[in-house]
């Protein structure tokens, strides 16, 4: 299996100004590089007389271009020959990966996102591709060696398994974190349970099982919502380019990294748990980007220039609400943990879940009564309606196991 350490790092204060140069150096190389290959687009590409025709030229700057160029541009700038040339050049496969994505979504209709050029804030890491080759980790030590940096030390509360295939450190605030990418990490497998489960995640509570058991929402993002309203209000009154709205803009994203950090725990423990219980665990398959999307605007053909009421407002409280539960983040988590412990997950079609009697299979939305209560229209069962959708995952789980298990 692959997997991923994260690690807090504990530099010197010589070594967090090293840091920070290393991070502002692969910035600038990423900066140039995402300039170069615009101005060659404009100049070649853009000015072709053949521009709009079958014979449009390519940009002659890839990554291979730009790779070329590295030892070249080491050799005129000692301070830039100072960091590893591997880890320049994942940066420039960075860049590269940026214009891939945006050229598969120009290619499926989407919206594009034309790679942006990075500000101090928004470059917060750098890798090294290889381990040993312009850095290296010693386990025993609970070190990490850099180029230019030196030996620093690293908070290691548990044993990295596996080979460390790459090595990345990254910027929060004014702290650093150490991130290992392993392979071919040993499964930690756990004894059968006998026991399924379906699981139906929501608003009110998190998440309900098929077994009746109810985890709360813990919503930690609206507990917290007065103290980043207070520290972005804070925000918008300092003056841009100032250093107090440095120190502002750093408390906001103190208190949101606090949030995610809290919902990130409650997913691994809440994960932790039902993969402990039960050996499958059926879930739906929600599309939950398409989910929180924003509600279109309906004009209105009667006025010229007005749009009539679409719901938007009560759209925007309920799209806070899922992403402040964080189902795909705690999908990926459970995937994960699920994985290494012999558990098995199974995806069901979320189609109807909510609104189809467990007990009759009738479908009706005025099945569901309310957020909480589900009574059918057609034979009188009623129950907890998370519940009942729950009932209806593991059932539908069930017959996909069964079918599968025919076809092989």
């Amino acid at each position: 299996m692959r997997r991923a350490y994260k690690f807090r790092l504990r530099p010197t204060a010589k070594q967090h100004v090293a840091l920070n140069r290393c991070l502002a150096s692969h910035r600038e190389l990423y900066n140039a590089a995402l300039r170069e290959r615009r101005d060659a687009y404009e100049v070649v590409v853009r000015n072709d007389p053949g521009y709009f025709g079958p014979t449009r030229a390519t940009c002659p700057v890839r990554y291979g271009t730009q790779s070329a160029q590295l030892k070249g541009i080491r050799e005129v700038r000692p301070e830039v020959a100072e960091w590893s040339f591997s880890s320049q050049q994942a940066t420039l496969r960075r860049l590269n990966k940026a214009f891939e994505a945006f050229f598969r979504r120009v290619k499926n209709g989407e919206t594009p996102g034309y790679p942006r050029f990075k500000s101090a804030h928004r470059f917060d890491s750098v890798e090294w591709p290889s381990n040993g080759d312009g850095c290296r980790w010693h386990p025993e030590a609970g070190r990490v060696y850099l180029q230019g940096i030196g030996h620093v030390k690293a908070t290691v509360p548990r044993s990295v398994e596996g080979k460390v295939k790459t090595v990345s450190v990254k910027r929060e605030g004014n702290k650093w974190y150490l991130v290992l990418s392993c392979d071919e990490v040993p499964a930690k497998l756990l004894e059968p349970t006998g026991q399924t489960a379906g699981i139906d995640v929501g608003i009110a509570s998190f998440l309900v099982t098929s077994e009746g058991v109810h985890v709360e929402n813990p919503r930690h993002a609206k507990v917290a919502a007065e103290s980043l309203g207070n520290a972005q209000q804070v925000l918008a009154a300092k003056l841009r380019g100032s250093n107090n709205r440095k120190v502002a803009r750093a408390t906001v994203a103190s208190r949101h990294r606090k949030v995610a950090n809290a919902r990130r725990d409650f997913h691994h423990k809440t994960a932790l748990a039902l993969v402990r219980s039960f050996d499958v665990l059926f879930l739906e398959d929600l599309k939950v980007t398409n989910m929180v999307r924003r509600a279109k605007p309906v004009h209105d053909q009667d006025n010229p220039g007005q749009f009539l009421p679409n719901g938007g407002s009560a759209q925007t409280g309920l799209n806070r609400s899922i992403s402040d539960a964080g189902w795909a983040q705690f999908r990926s988590i459970l995937c994960a943990k699920a994985e290494d412990a012999g558990r098995q997950v199974v995806s069901v079609d979320p189609r109807h879940t909510s609104t189809t009697c467990h007990r009759c299979g009738h479908v009706e939305k005025a099945n569901r009564v309310t957020q909480a209560v589900f009574t059918c229209r057609s034979c009188g069962f009623s129950a907890h309606a998370d519940e009942n959708a729950a009932w209806n995952i593991q059932r539908a789980g069930l017959a996909l196991l069964a079918a599968s298990q025919q076809a092989a």
